[in-house]
């Protein structure tokens, strides 16, 4: 039916809940929307490619979307659901900087295209919005991130999405997939800004508004705007959840819940929902900022009686080769070991959340120090974040291959 799950940090961090069975790739018919939405199981692991600029558009005066040229060799390799991001890698000032950021682009839409929002002291965020230029080339991981859907020709459904800020991207993407390719279901969409000035996707959005007005409801909530209604002013909050919900929706008859934006507004509708009985298979979340500790979803997988001036003997296992290392516990992750040691280890956020260092455990054990991305049967299974992982046995292997 649908699907969606943790995810990953960097710019965007995400998370969520799915269930793996459904996740089944829908098929258009013709070629060129075929080729970005076939089904992409057999990709295998996450790998890097260099890609040039084709497009960018000033989104707002701070965002900017990217589109990029994909040669037709690499067009199964970059196929994605709506929702799924892109990790970005550059050389900025002589210094490596590599960010993740959702794709705003449906699958039908014939083009690979990110949404990238200037942030304080943001380094690359920074460098997209003002120096970045049409030709560019950069390294782009193939799609990853589990907070996607699969959307069904016949299906049926009602989708209710809370954004604020730039965590419309992986919405949008979302929600224009579902009203283009299941003509049966619909959409509400909540979104927080400050004011009218500073909606991303603002001409976008209501281009399907009037397209789709008997499937899509868009309700824009503005912190430093007045539109003549209190539950359209201010932050979302649970006050107005429990108003949209009395208002706008009926939360019996939703099949799922998209809620993108930073940490505080996730808590609070995801908590406000569940005070409506939603239940917590319904509610998937994407964050755009790290985490705090608070997180109520986060889990830790530790291990008992771990002695710090332990040394390990570690192995990691990518594509077949090994590569052996010492390290010992409470020092760096089994990642940074690992790069350090020279294995070429994927990785994007480094935050817990991104799910691009998944690995097994498949000899010892590793105590986690923050886990926003795996579920408690992946833990059970042995599969762990390996940007989190240090080790509490004297051999421990590891493998990206599982």
């Amino acid at each position: 039916m649908l699907a969606a799950k943790n995810s990953r940090a960097g710019v965007y961090i995400c998370g969520s809940y799915f269930n793996k069975k459904m996740l089944n790739f829908f098929k258009k018919a013709t070629r060129k929307k075929e080729s970005l939405i076939a089904e992409s199981k057999s990709k295998g692991r996450a790998t890097f490619h260099t890609l040039k600029v084709q497009d960018i558009t000033r989104e707002t005066e701070d965002c900017v979307s990217v589109a990029f040229e994909v040669p037709e060799d690499l067009q199964q390799a970059y196929t994605f659901l709506p929702g799924q991001y892109l990790t970005l890698e550059a050389d900025i000032e002589g210094e490596t900087v590599r960010r993740s950021y959702s794709l705003c682009s449906s699958p039908v839409d014939g083009e690979l295209r990110v949404a990238i929002k200037k942030v304080e002291q943001g380094a690359f965020s920074s460098w997209a919005n003002t120096k970045l230029t049409v030709g560019t080339e950069m390294r782009v991981m193939t799609p990853e991130g589990n907070f996607c859907i699969k959307p069904e020709s016949g299906a049926q459904r009602n989708y209710v999405a809370f954004a604020a800020g730039s965590g419309i991207t992986p919405v949008y993407s979302i929600m224009k997939s579902v009203l283009e390719l299941e003509a049966g279901s619909t959409f509400t969409l909540f979104y927080g800004n400050q004011t009218s000035k500073t909606v991303i996707f603002r001409d976008k959005i209501d281009g399907l508004k009037s397209k789709y007005m008997d499937r899509l409801e868009v309700h824009h909530v503005l912190s430093r705007e007045d539109q003549g209604t209190d539950y359209l002013k201010g932050r979302i909050d649970e006050a107005k959840c429990f108003a949209f919900a009395d208002r706008f929706f009926d939360p019996k008859e939703i099949d799922a819940y998209f809620l993108c934006g930073p940490e505080a507004m996730i808590n609070c509708v995801s908590e406000s929902l569940k005070k409506l009985n939603v239940s917590k298979d319904k509610i998937h979340y994407e964050l755009f900022t790290s985490p705090a500790q608070s997180l109520a979803h986060k889990t830790k997988a530790s291990a008992e009686n771990k002695e710090s001036s332990m040394q390990s003997a570690i192995t990691v296992i990518l594509d077949g080769d090994e590569t052996h290392f010492d390290l010992k516990a409470g020092g760096d992750s089994i990642l940074d070991a690992a790069l350090d040691a020279g294995a070429d280890v994927p990785y994007a956020c480094k935050g817990a959340v991104c799910c691009t260092c998944r690995a097994k455990v498949i000899e010892g054990a590793v105590e986690m120090d923050m886990n926003y991305a795996l579920e408690d049967d992946e833990v059970e299974d042995g599969y762990v974040l390996t940007c989190q992982s240090h080790p509490t046995t004297e051999r421990v292997v590891v493998s990206y291959d599982e």
